[in-house]
């Protein structure tokens, strides 16, 4: 099943990283991407049935939740596919 994530394009400014359990907690291997819609998404694969945790790392180290996201447990949003 694919997964997307998407934030408005420049909200936060700078580079945003999808990390999660997804990617072994890996920073800029997700990546968000500009695109034409005005919005920067990335999309990922995975088994359904798969509960994925996740969060945000913006510029400077910042890191943030999704505040759509399924739950959220202290440790990050949770989405199950």
């Amino acid at each position: 099943m694919r997964v997307t994530w998407a934030l408005p394009r420049h909200e936060p400014p700078g580079p945003v990283s999808v990390v999660g359990d997804f990617n072994d907690w890996t920073p800029g291997t997700t990546e968000l991407r500009p695109r034409s819609n005005g919005k920067r998404t990335a999309a990922v694969v995975v088994p359904r049935g798969t509960t994925l945790r996740f969060r945000y790392l913006g510029p400077d180290g910042h890191w943030f939740d999704d505040e759509d996201a399924t739950t959220h447990d202290g440790q990050g949003g949770l989405i199950s596919v």
